[in-house]
């Protein structure tokens, strides 16, 4: 995967599922199935990158 394309810090999970105002559990299992925002392995950590959480946010609004 690309570096971010921003200068913010990538984002723990807890902090994407505070975001999207969801379990973080349910990231978990979207990752699972190939679905919600992108993430990152770093070691045995997801990372995400703020803009591209941002980016699918507004992408899932559009296709509603």
């Amino acid at each position: 995967m690309a570096a971010p394309k921003t200068t913010e810090p990538l984002w723990e999970i807890d902090q994407v599922a505070d975001y999207l105002r969801i379990p973080k559990e349910t990231l978990y299992t979207w990752r699972k199935r190939h679905y919600g925002p992108p993430a990152s392995r770093v070691g045995r950590y997801l990372r995400y990158d703020p803009e591209e959480v941002r980016q699918w946010f507004r992408d899932q609004q559009q296709a509603v």
